[in-house]
């Protein structure tokens, strides 16, 4: 009976014990690891990193009471077998000792060059800075790891395996402390490696994180794995053997293997379909691997003669890669017994991405075509990520938006030119936009999927053709946030939101502090640098904008700030006194400030009403209709309030309510839509109720209109038709007004 191999995926580069010769010593396992593709004086610098870093660490100790060099020897040696190059080794050997000991990154780079100080200054932490919280700490760490990785990947290799190490040593830690680590690694540094291919040290991740995070599952599930290896041991065996009898029928060499899934993998799955472990068939899958490409399709017509596909559980991610690199043909069967069998089919090339992932670059020294792409698709995701970083105004938000980037289910589609896009699992046509380029996102307004239109935020599937449309004076929607799945469509709609508001409160704050400087019979004029200065200094803001925004926002009270600039004028102390009970002046709203007035939703005022403006921490200034009934509760505050009116020639269309009693005949939505129309007016939303009687209907329309003129004019035409009972203006709940 062919043996099967249940090996853990990531066995090789496990590296608990920690080594108990010297490094530098013939029969030690970093030493045997660099003997197998390094030369004698490469060895000889690799060598030389630990002599210096056991000198450094003298006298300290790990958690575990083992010497400290311990940990990097380990670091080195889970990398050695990546194959990586000498000064990833390097730094690996030297990672800590600049941030543990008194060694300088000078003395590193004196001793072994600019390139290994770099590797291990970007893996520096910023301990000597100190955070209000634990998060805000992790998550200022994590982007500046970003930033080195993007200059040199081999740091977050080395990181990666620095995080392995100390996952397989978390034992001696408080549980907190365990608990806490692992689901840093769980929801960070496993999916890294998953996005960067390096399957091994993700799947080895991934188990630890599990173990740390739940040790009664993991034991569980650890011995239920065991007892089923000896239950199913028969059947899986009968498969191998029917696998390479049929492959050799048809003359197609192939290693055929049966593996075992990770724990975590099988906890997912058990957990996402809500299953018992017993009714999980696929605890054991098959892997075939062929010489070259072709062999692949050909093994994958053997199988399906020979076991009956099941229909939909067919991917090809050869013809489309993963965009972590990964290529292989997967396929479910009905086995014997009626059992599901999963296999995989890929070639040697194939199967050595799918383990070292970008790390590949150094294991296989070749011109591989597809390697080089996956290189490219790697430097694209970094700057991606800085694209991101960048965008985002602070570390917390970057880490939500980069934890949103990680998900590891994607949706392939093609953009016009026929070119593969992949996009997260639940991505819409927003999403698309952003992707192709940061201004198509920004300027997109309509998409067509597979030739037709389709709103921004249907979700994309698998083989669509999507092309967007963009307008050069469209702008980012504030409801995209509620739909899109990608960090970087997130970051810049938020970006520029905020850059939006921001701009438009400090037009808005500049108009209310000079209304406020001109009603104390000041020369706005006058108002220098000079005073602008030493305000700056008082409240401690970084430039006037910052002040005229918080002005606009509603957080500082325009009077205040004017009478404090006047203060520090030469002649204050008689302009204060004369003028400080003088009331202010009247605002002008245009109604094109955008974000930084809004329009209450509770009265909805439109040119033509008598208005009130209220100022309003964080939102800015909010106009009301002066007999809007949400704002009795307000009036106990009137340094709040201003006086505002609308600008005369404001060009804009306003949001109505309108509520309409009519006839229930055939056709009257029609008519009324028609009559909206030709009075110029656009119709928002519209919905129906049955009123008390069956032959009437209530019928609730939005629609926007240039003033209050314009509105009655509106409402003649609609109360012209026969049919329509009665027609009123709805302010707010219930709130109704009717205009003669």
């Amino acid at each position: 009976m062919p043996k099967l191999v249940a090996k853990r995926p990531a066995e090789s580069l496990k590296h608990v014990a920690a080594p108990l010769l010297p490094a530098d010593s013939e029969d030690s396992l970093l030493t045997q690891r660099l003997r197998v593709y390094l030369k004698p004086e490469d060895i000889e610098q690799v060598w030389a990193a630990y002599r210096f870093s056991d000198m450094a660490h003298t006298g300290q100790l790990r958690k575990s009471g083992e010497p400290y060099i311990t940990h990097p020897v380990s670091v080195a040696c889970i990398l050695a077998e990546l194959h990586m190059d000498v000064p990833t080794l390097v730094a690996a050997l030297l990672h800590d000792v600049v941030e543990d000991t008194g060694v300088t990154t000078q003395e590193v780079s004196e001793r072994f060059g600019k390139q290994v100080a770099e590797l291990v200054d970007g893996l520096s932490k910023l301990d000597k800075i100190k955070f209000s919280t634990e998060t805000e700490a992790q998550a200022e760490n994590f982007r500046k790891m970003l930033l080195a990785m993007s200059q040199d990947v081999r740091v977050i290799l080395v990181k990666l395996a620095d995080r392995l190490h100390n996952m397989s040593t978390l034992g001696v830690m408080t549980p907190e402390k365990r608990r806490r680590t692992a689901r840093e690694t769980l929801e960070i540094y496993a999916p890294i490696a998953n996005r960067l291919g390096l399957n091994a040290i993700y799947q080895e991740l991934e188990d630890l994180s599990f173990k740390h995070l739940y040790p009664m599952r993991y034991s569980v599930i650890s011995k239920a794995i065991l007892a089923a290896r000896g239950n199913r041991k028969e059947v899986v065996g009968k498969i191998l053997d029917a696998i390479r009898e049929r492959l050799g029928e048809m003359h197609i060499e192939a290693e055929v293997t049966g593996r075992e899934k990770h724990l975590y993998s099988i906890y997912r799955k058990m957990t996402g379909k809500t299953v018992t472990f017993s009714q999980i068939y696929d605890i054991y899958g098959f892997r075939i691997i062929v010489k070259d490409l072709s062999s692949c399709y050909l093994a994958l017509g053997v199988l399906h003669g020979l076991y009956k596909p099941i229909p939909g559980k067919f991917k090809d991610y050869i013809a489309i890669p993963k965009a972590n690199g990964y290529q292989s043909l997967h396929t479910t069967l009905f086995g014997p017994f009626g059992t599901p069998i999963e296999v995989q089919i890929r070639s040697r090339e194939m199967h050595n991405i799918a383990d070292a992932g970008v790390a590949a670059h150094w294991l296989y020294k070749t011109t591989d075509a597809h390697l080089t792409e996956l290189q490219q698709q790697t430097h694209q995701w970094l700057q991606r990520l800085l694209d991101i970083q960048s965008e985002s105004t602070d570390s917390l938000e970057f880490l939500e938006h980069f934890k949103v980037d990680l998900f590891p289910d994607e949706v392939y589609v093609f953009t016009p030119k026929g070119k593969i896009m992949a996009l997260p699992k639940g991505a819409t046509a927003v999403d698309f936009a952003y992707a192709v380029h940061t201004d198509i996102g920004n300027r997109c307004v309509a998409v067509k999927i597979n030739q037709e239109l389709a709103p921004l935020r249907t979700e994309l599937h698998n083989g669509d053709h999507v092309e967007i449309i963009t307008a050069a004076h469209a702008h980012p929607n504030p409801a995209w946030l509620n739909y899109v799945a990608t960090g970087k469509a997130r970051a810049h709609i938020r970006h520029f939101l905020k850059s939006l508001q921001t701009t438009e409160s400090a037009h808005l704050g500049e108009r209310l502090l000079n209304q406020a400087l001109r009603a104390l019979h000041a020369d706005v004029a006058k108002i220098d640098d000079t005073h602008w200065q030493k305000l700056l200094r008082d409240y401690g803001a970084k430039n006037k904008e910052e002040i005229l925004t918080d002005i606009g926002l509603g957080k500082r009270l325009n009077v205040m700030v004017a009478h404090q600039l006047l203060a520090m004028s030469e002649e204050q102390g008689e302009r204060h006194a004369k003028h400080t009970n003088k009331p202010l002046g009247t605002i002008t709203i245009r109604g094109s400030e955008g974000m930084a007035v809004q329009f209450a939703q509770c009265c909805r005022p439109i040119p033509g009403d008598p208005i009130l403006g209220f100022i309003n921490k964080d939102k800015g200034l909010v106009i009301h209709t002066h007999d809007c009934p949400a704002i009795r509760k307000f009036r106990v505050d009137p340094e709040k309030w201003l006086d505002v009116e609308w600008d005369p020639d404001g060009k804009r269309l306003f949001n109505v309510n309108l509520k309409l009693v009519v006839a229930n005949q055939r056709g009257m939505l029609a008519q009324i839509a028609s009559t909206i129309a030709e009075a110029g007016s656009n119709i928002d939303h519209v919905s129906m109720e049955e009123s008390d009687s069956s032959a009437y209907t209530n019928m609730h329309f939005t629609v926007q209109v240039e003033n209050r003129v314009h509105l009655a004019e509106l409402m003649r035409r609609i109360r012209k038709i026969p049919d329509v009972v009665r027609i009123n203006r709805v302010k707010g709940a219930g709130t109704e007004q009717r205009i003669q």
